[in-house]
């Protein structure tokens, strides 16, 4: 049993728990935040929450302040997540002493709480008033007879390497800029967007003259899968797909389509990912069938 432990918080600006904690990140999830905050993206709105031994971060669970639009109703939200433990200091009760820190922090704060769990830890975050619920993924089968038309230069989507900063401000501009596209929309946090892009998604950025767009988008054979649009104008998903490729068949979206009418709707199963809600913010949502946007996970 560890005696002599503290909770340390908002503490991005600490070099030395900061490289504690990326550290630890590298070593459990495979990631590391430092050029998210060496490039100005790591705000207030990502606190990690650390059990501090010794100078270094053995413990953590980071709270992410989040605000969604369904409806024209704005909701904040609480995303917990990098949720880890360094395998050495495991079976403390760590993670229940940074869980009631954060209740005593926000419960009055926020209309609701939620993370992405695996499997291992279901029993666990029921103690703490977790339910599980269920996202619901929304695909639509594209035109055939769009698919016939040729494509003219300024309709074809472009692909955009995101390894600038020049770049990474016109996408910052879109998204500040863009009319709405989702039905359940991530609002004023184009900072966790910018996490993906300037890392993991450089080479998923795409533009489309015609259509004023930007699309973050992944192509599988015949489908594609858009993450998320940021427009000058409400965009028609046939033309965004056929931007693409003539040879679009489907499109699988990472949020909820603005205008989802003739659209298929199945519920979402991850593998080894269940999605667990706490609080009284969440009816929309579940009464609408959505999906958290893929870009806003945390």
């Amino acid at each position: 049993m560890i005696d002599k432990f503290e909770v340390v918080k908002g503490y991005r600006h600490n070099g030395t728990l900061r490289k504690s904690f990326n550290e630890l990140a590298k070593k459990i999830f495979g990631i590391n935040f430092e050029d998210w905050y060496k490039n100005g993206y790591w705000t207030d709105k990502y606190n990690p929450y650390s059990i501090i031994v010794e100078n270094k971060v053995v413990s953590n669970v980071s709270v992410n302040i989040m605000e969604f639009v369904a409806n024209e109703k704005s909701t904040k939200y609480l995303q917990l997540g990098t949720v880890m433990t360094a395998e050495k200091y495991r079976n403390n009760g760590f993670i229940s002493r940074i869980m009631e820190e954060i209740e005593k922090d926000y419960n009055n704060i926020v209309e609701g709480m939620y993370l992405f769990a695996n499997d291992s830890v279901l029993e666990f975050y029921p103690k703490f008033g977790y339910r599980k619920t269920t996202e619901y993924q929304y695909s639509k089968v594209i035109c055939s007879k769009c698919n016939e038309v040729k494509l003219k230069k300024d309709n074809q989507a472009q692909n955009i390497q995101m390894n600038n900063m020049k770049d990474w401000l016109l996408l910052e501009k879109a998204i500040e800029d863009s009319v709405k596209n989702c039905g359940f929309e991530m609002k004023n946090n184009k900072e966790l967007i910018m996490f993906y892009i300037t890392q993991f998604m450089q080479n998923n950025v795409y533009y489309i003259e015609s259509e004023g767009a930007y699309v973050i988008a992944e192509i599988n054979g015949d489908e594609l899968f858009l993450h998320n649009i940021f427009s000058e104008k409400v965009v028609n998903i046939d033309t965004i797909a056929n931007s693409f490729s003539e040879y679009i068949k489907k499109v699988v979206f990472g949020f909820v389509p603005l205008n989802n009418q003739g659209y298929k709707v199945e519920k979402l199963c991850k593998e080894n990912t269940t999605l667990l809600l706490k609080g009284k913010g969440f009816d929309l949502f579940e009464q609408d069938k959505c999906i958290f946007p893929t870009l806003s996970h945390a």
